[in-house]
């Protein structure tokens, strides 16, 4: 390539660290874009959460299960000249989640409002049912008044929310009750106890107590009837997809390739050290991993400031998951069902006050050999089981009694609503502490920094840094977690790389013959 006097001009060098759905999502963009783009990956695929594990000779999906927010995919294939739907087989769920309470308590959400309506209706009377399809009207204005300014741009502070809304949209900033807790502003929809469970448990979505996230989180209602799919190959399916795709566009992965510092010279990123020793040359990295590693000084400590130190009551949560294969009987399974445990406030305080698993704690299970329409397989199923807990993998983990124990509080709760388990072979069970290690400085934490009132909503990184060429992507970056959030996080990332470039080249533009800056 020759520059604007015919000298010969590099061609821009990208390192991505980490290879989860937000680095791919990154990377994607960049290669497409025709910067040379490298994803350094410490693990040996790409994925990120998106990953599965090996119980006894299949493959269960062990991270993320539900697919929502399909533009956000949709968008990212076509910007980079690609169809989603060429490239991963998506079925719409009509389904969307089974939930119960005992043998006898038990509700169907389905994609469809009015069939919601009229199992709520049956299941707890006429006045939950008009209350939750008020609740769904609400619930989408809070994602129509968030879509654009909040979950589609770069600015993450009150003001630049405020400034991007305008005078007009302030009203409705003021009506979704960012300063309300969730679990205050669904009394405003709800009587019923379980119902208020049910529809709390959207701040678990992002690692959060219902009685202390804010009611903005209502949204993820109108997520879900906005679609559901499953996916074919499960989410990790979807990881290699993009993957496939970044690397047609010309990115180079490395995977077995564990990043052990972000190097800095004359205060500007130029490249990073692996922890082999040998060291990769780069103009701008973006980095994959989560915040409280860059925060810790694990990447070191020049890139530590772009980073954050959370307390452990600061982080969201993670969670103690069984995949199992296993024949069940006795209940009904759907590909997503919750079996709520009998006192949700009782379960928060175990896990966010006293630090511990609950006694009695909500399971959520994943049939993933169900269909969308919940037709069970012959033989054997592919479970994943999962409660939450407090991430504290590495100040206090968890003891093998305290794990075991948990693992005999979650069979419980499934056989306390009918469910019985037969087990084909050993499961896989994953704590705190192994979260950890699998993703350094979160202490296990899943969805990085805990949604706890109004203004942790702006705490979260943007993708620019204070440090030249270092950018952010990751679930623990703006917007926040989840896979299509976190995607979004890197095309953000990707975005602002391309325009900080043209900001670069206009300013090169402007200088004369002599050398002289016009700046």
């Amino acid at each position: 390539m020759l520059g604007e006097f015919g000298a010969a001009v590099a061609q821009e060098r990208v390192v991505v660290i980490g290879a989860g759905i937000g680095g791919l999502a990154a990377a994607l963009r960049l290669a497409h874009a025709g910067l040379d783009t490298t994803v350094l990956e410490r693990a040996p695929h790409p994925g990120g959460k998106m990953r599965a594990v090996p119980v006894g000779d299949r493959a269960v999906e062990a991270g993320p299960t539900v697919f929502t927010m399909r533009w956000v995919f949709e968008e990212l294939f076509a910007e980079c000249g690609a169809e989603l739907g060429d490239r991963v087989a998506l079925a719409p769920a009509r389904l969307l989640a089974r939930h119960a309470w005992s043998r006898d308590e038990r509700l169907d959400l389905f994609a469809d409002i009015d069939a919601s309506a009229d199992a709520i209706a049956a299941f707890a009377g006429p006045r939950e049912a008009d209350g939750y399809r008020r609740f769904c009207a609400r619930s989408a204005e809070v994602y129509r008044t968030l879509e654009g300014p909040f979950i589609r741009e770069g600015r993450t502070g009150p003001a630049g929310l405020a400034q991007r809304v305008g005078l007009s949209g302030l009203g409705d900033l003021w009506r979704i009750q960012p300063f309300t807790t969730l679990w205050s502003a669904l009394g405003a929809y709800f009587r019923d106890p379980r119902l208020l469970q049910l529809f709390g448990r959207y701040a678990t979505y992002c690692g959060a107590s219902p009685f202390t996230a804010p009611a903005t989180l209502m949204l993820v209602a109108h997520v879900e009837q906005a679609g559901v799919w499953t996916v074919a190959g499960g989410l990790s399916g979807l990881a290699r997809a993009v993957a496939d795709l970044a690397a047609e566009r010309g990115a180079t992965f490395r995977y077995d390739a564990e990043v052990a510092r972000i190097l800095v010279e004359g205060g500007r990123v130029v490249g990073v050290r692996l922890a082999d020793g040998t060291s990769v040359p780069a103009d701008r990295v973006v980095c994959n991993a989560d915040c409280a590693a860059l925060g810790a000084g694990l990447l070191g400590p020049e890139a530590g400031a772009a980073g954050e130190r959370l307390a452990p009551g600061e982080r969201s949560l993670s969670a103690v998951t069984v995949c199992a294969e296993a024949v069940p009987a006795g209940f009904p399974l759907a590909h997503h069902t919750v079996f709520f445990s009998r006192d949700y406030r009782a379960e928060f305080d175990a896990l966010l006050r006293a630090r511990r698993l609950p006694d009695d704690p909500t399971v959520y299970v994943c049939a993933q050999d169900r269909d969308a329409a919940g037709a069970a397989p012959r033989g054997p199923e592919r479970l994943l089981l999962l409660v939450n807990a407090p991430a504290d993998g590495r100040d206090r983990p968890l003891t093998p009694p305290e794990t075991e124990r948990c693992e005999r509080n979650l069979i419980r709760r499934l056989e306390a609503c009918g469910l019985t388990l037969d087990f084909a072979s050993s499961a896989v069970t994953t704590t705190p502490r192994d979260f950890d290690g699998l993703f350094p400085g979160t202490g296990g934490a899943l969805y990085g920094r805990a949604a706890q009132g109004w203004a942790t909503t702006f705490k979260r990184a943007g993708a620019r840094t204070a440090l030249p060429g270092l950018y952010l992507a990751g679930g623990s970056i703006h917007p926040g977690p989840g896979v299509p959030m976190a995607a979004q996080s890197g095309r953000l990332a990707a975005a602002a790389i391309l325009d900080d470039r043209a900001s670069t080249a206009r300013s090169r533009g402007a200088a004369t013959r002599g050398g002289t800056s016009m700046r």
